[in-house]
């Protein structure tokens, strides 16, 4: 989250009030994330996460809004939309598209046990079921196209080494989405960004998943894989943590199995999950927008995490 679109107090309670989501009593700009404005905003009934979207269009946001009503309407814990007198979901704010979600309680687990892996693979599992007769489509909009358009711009912010082992990986990559055992992995809407700050937990229980942001209908491994690369590692060197992952998969695998091809591909997907944060955080450290309030984060972090799935492959034992 950040702020690169100033809403000032007297815009946002008009804007709220037009919603019937009550009096504005606070507002205060949301640190953490680069992509989009985010204000947490509390009135009289509730307290909310307004979001102007910086970079999103009309045209694609309904896909991210309506897979989240989507979603709380099968009993998943994600932000729901809040809907005007029109029952229109996507609004405009500051002559920008905008939303209003319920905020959800908790905090955040940045240091997680095999127990908080476990109730994320778990959860998962149950959205990536919930969401396979969600009707609209959209790709994964930082899929492998995108990594394939993006890499040449982020290569001259490279070494050498570095531009040599992202060009490597990325034909990899590439040589692996042409396979027959790529074309036959289970696909529907995945999160594709569920990073430990994306997720919620109150008194050691999940509360909830949100920043849907990056939402696309993709493979349920590649989720899979972004997911055991955030929480299933050790942040300062990027390397592999097998109780956790265990119990990751573990709990993912009691509600929906993996199929054969989705376990001979994990280490690919996980490749896959390091490449695209790895070019991501390039660009985004490299070529950053102007915002208030913004953190950039360290590119140097997925790097490290590809050199060691390169290096210590992943086996699914169970």
């Amino acid at each position: 989250m950040a702020v690169f679109t100033e809403v000032s107090f007297d815009e946002a309670a008009a804007f709220l009030s037009a919603l019937d989501l009550g009096q504005l009593q606070n507002i205060k700009g949301a640190a953490g994330g680069i992509e989009n404005t985010n204000y947490f905003v509390d009135t009289d009934q509730g307290q909310y996460v307004l979001t102007l979207f910086e970079r999103l269009t009309f045209e694609q946001l309904p896909f991210y809004l309506h897979l989240m009503k989507h979603l709380a309407g099968c009993g998943i814990p994600v932000p729901n939309p809040a809907a005007g007198k029109n029952g229109d979901i996507l609004h405009k704010l500051k002559d920008k598209p905008a939303a209003v979600v319920n905020k959800l309680r908790g905090h955040s687990e940045l240091a997680p046990t095999a127990d908080h892996c476990a109730g994320v693979g778990e959860m998962l599992a149950r959205m990536h079921l919930a969401g396979l007769d969600y009707p609209h489509h959209q790709p994964n909009l930082r899929g492998l196209p995108w990594w394939n358009s993006t890499a040449p711009v982020v290569l001259q912010h490279t070494t050498a080494e570095q531009g040599k082992l992202l060009l490597g990986e990325l034909a990899y990559q590439n040589h692996i989405a042409e396979s027959s055992a790529y074309k036959t992995l289970p696909r529907g809407p995945i999160h594709a960004d569920l990073f430990r700050d994306n997720v919620m937990f109150e008194d050691g229980r999940l509360t909830g998943f949100f920043d849907f942001y990056f939402a696309g209908y993709d493979t349920f491994l590649f989720d899979i894989g972004v997911c055991l690369n955030d929480w299933c590692v050790d942040l300062p060197t990027g390397r592999h943590d097998a109780g956790r992952a265990d119990a990751f998969l573990a709990a993912y695998q009691s509600v929906r199995k993996l199929t054969a091809a989705e376990r001979t591909l994990l280490p690919a997907a996980l490749r896959a999950g390091a490449l695209r944060f790895w070019i991501s955080r390039l660009w985004d450290f490299h070529l950053p927008r102007e915002a208030t309030v913004l953190q950039a984060h360290d590119p140097g972090h997925f790097e490290r995490v590809l050199r060691e799935r390169l290096a210590h492959p992943v086996r699914m034992t169970a």
